[in-house]
């Protein structure tokens, strides 16, 4: 309930969707009523002196690129500003991933975490902002705000928040270059149904043969992500085919590398996903967009099938068919020999 002072003679109602990706129907929405002058205001149970944000879970999450860009990256946005002052109440809460992401929720506030579905308190606030703020999906538009935060801005503070070495720290491999035996260190992330590497050891190999040590990411480890971020902080590069787990990127220090691989058919969405949020980051980008002969698609289909000749009618023709062949029935097959000259550029931009 929103006490509009002075009260104006008719309430008011609003009904706002309380996450960033406002179009998805199963998003809970909070309602907003302005008290009219006839209205009593009711007993406060819990009064703060601090602003309130109430904003949603649910959604995409689950996914971390959703993770981020849907709500971290947007809660970042709306509450950083407040300098951890702030309470922050969330509907449809998700307990998984407030523990998941304890260390960043930690950097924004300081106080208690309410479950609004759950809380039985009529709480007042001075100030309260409802759903979260968002400029484009992972990404920010740094003149669309009054702080100018940026997407280097929002990665140093995930840095900030697990503890990683300061932005003045250069990437591992050029901290360390006195040792004649380090290599770059490149962290090679495995999907698990779809757009995975068909030749797996080929691709280890060939990494091996360029002059990278490799670090497999491995899933498992996902459940316990102060770990895990270590490990992706101590690479200079990271590698994988378009999709959810490059995303851990935001772990890397500034310079280092993403070798972003392209399936076939996606170099649409592929540079506003990933490519243009690496170098908006901080971080270098080489991208590496398969031909149809390293795709599994052209076993399946042959040259002369739509989705190997005119990926573009297969885009015209909806999201829906570019989900069906390009992003859920492929996978890769590497050409080492063609795929080097990317493996080349990443090694001169780590050097």
């Amino acid at each position: 309930m929103y006490v509009p002072q002075p009260r104006a003679s008719k309430g008011e109602e609003w009904s706002v969707p309380a996450q960033s990706r406002k179009s998805l129907p199963w998003i809970k929405k909070v309602t907003v009523k302005s008290l009219n002058a006839s209205q009593l205001e009711p007993s406060c149970t819990s009064r703060h002196s601090i602003p309130a944000i109430v904003f949603a879970l649910g959604g995409f999450t689950g996914n971390i690129w959703h993770d981020v860009s849907d709500v971290l990256l947007p809660l970042f946005l709306t509450v950083h500003q407040f300098d951890r002052d702030v309470q922050l109440l969330v509907t449809n809460n998700q307990p998984w991933f407030i523990k998941k992401y304890s260390a960043i929720f930690h950097r924004l506030t300081k106080h208690e975490i309410i479950d609004f579905d759950a809380d039985k308190q009529v709480r007042c606030y001075p100030h309260v902002i409802v759903g979260l703020r968002s400029h484009r999906d992972f990404g920010i538009d740094p003149n669309a705000g009054i702080h100018n935060y940026t997407m280097l801005d929002f990665r140093l503070f995930v840095r900030e928040s697990y503890g990683l070495p300061a932005s003045e720290v250069d990437i591992p491999y050029r901290a360390d270059k006195d040792d004649p035996e380090r290599k770059p260190r490149i962290i090679l992330i495995e999907r698990g149904k779809t757009r995975r590497f068909m030749n797996a050891p080929e691709v280890l190999q060939g990494l091996d043969w360029f002059g990278f040590e490799v670090v497999k990411a491995d899933p498992r480890i996902d459940s316990n992500l102060d770990e895990f971020v270590r490990l992706v902080d101590s690479c200079d590069a990271i590698m994988g085919v378009h999709g959810a787990g490059l995303t851990n990127m935001v772990f890397l220090r500034s310079g280092a590398v993403l070798v972003h691989i392209v399936p076939y058919g996606i170099e649409f969405m592929a540079d506003g996903f990933y490519g243009a949020p690496a170098r908006d980051m901080g971080l270098r980008h080489v991208q590496y967009s398969i031909s149809p002969d390293e795709s599994t698609l052209l076993e399946k289909y042959g040259w002369n099938h739509t989705v190997i000749k005119d990926p573009e009618a297969i885009r015209n023709s909806g999201w829906e068919k570019v989900g069906e062949f390009y992003m859920s029935a492929q996978d890769v097959v590497l050409n080492m020999t063609r795929f080097g000259s990317s493996l080349l550029k990443a090694i001169e931009l780590i050097m």
